[in-house]
């Protein structure tokens, strides 16, 4: 095991024995480095509004819940959280930099917005991360939407099991707005940890994959 894997692997059982102990509920569940929720220094328990700003500084990271969506910010993040037409629960977001994996309630739509992409996203898990001027995004199970900001007719709806079809989407002026990409920078264990979190599994059998 990596020195990287290691510590994964030390983050999730904490992660877990507080979930067991009821510690883990909504709002932060752990913040590592400079992390910050609407300007204030994240900490174990606190609050996310679903319609919080998310910072995360170099080498930081944080995992959080929102009503019965969970997710990892990577560092070097900026997340904005949007509220539904209710205005009392999480709606969608917008990811400017960096790079985001959640798990959604099933049955509840949802958007997660970048520079050039909109994903419409139903009980999905789903890993987003900006690379310059494309986004890349893994549908890891469920169904997304994928649609160009740019050429809303190149839309693709994908369907997976397994981190069966990621995405490159880019901007105007490329050959292909969408285009085939590999499985990069996030685990099964991190999904399996996140759904956890808000009382769910995962829809596939982890022993199944190496």
């Amino acid at each position: 095991m990596t020195a990287g894997g290691a510590v994964l692997a030390l983050e999730m059982a904490r992660l877990r024995y507080a979930l067991a102990a009821g510690a883990v509920q909504n709002g932060v569940a752990r913040a590592r480095g400079d992390v910050r929720i609407g300007g204030e220094p994240a900490k174990p328990g606190m609050a996310v509004r679903p319609d919080a700003v998310i910072t995360t500084g170099r080498g930081a990271e944080l995992v959080f819940v929102v009503g019965r969506d969970a997710f990892m910010a990577r560092a070097n993040s900026r997340i904005e959280l949007s509220r539904d037409a209710s205005r009392t629960v999480l709606g969608g977001l917008r990811l400017v930099t960096g790079a985001l994996l959640s798990v959604f309630e099933p049955g509840k739509g949802k958007r997660v917005q970048t520079a050039t992409a909109t994903i419409g996203i139903r009980g999905t898990g789903l890993y987003v991360e900006i690379e310059n001027i494309r986004t890349y995004a893994c549908t890891c199970y469920g169904e997304a939407e994928l649609v160009p900001v740019d050429a809303p007719k190149d839309a693709e709806t994908v369907r997976t099991r397994h981190h069966d079809q990621p995405r490159y989407i880019y901007p105007k002026g490329m050959p292909r707005m969408i285009e085939k990409a590999p499985v990069i920078n996030h685990t099964d264990a991190e999904l399996i940890l996140l759904e956890s979190l808000v009382g769910r599994k995962v829809p596939f059998d982890p022993k199944a994959y190496p």
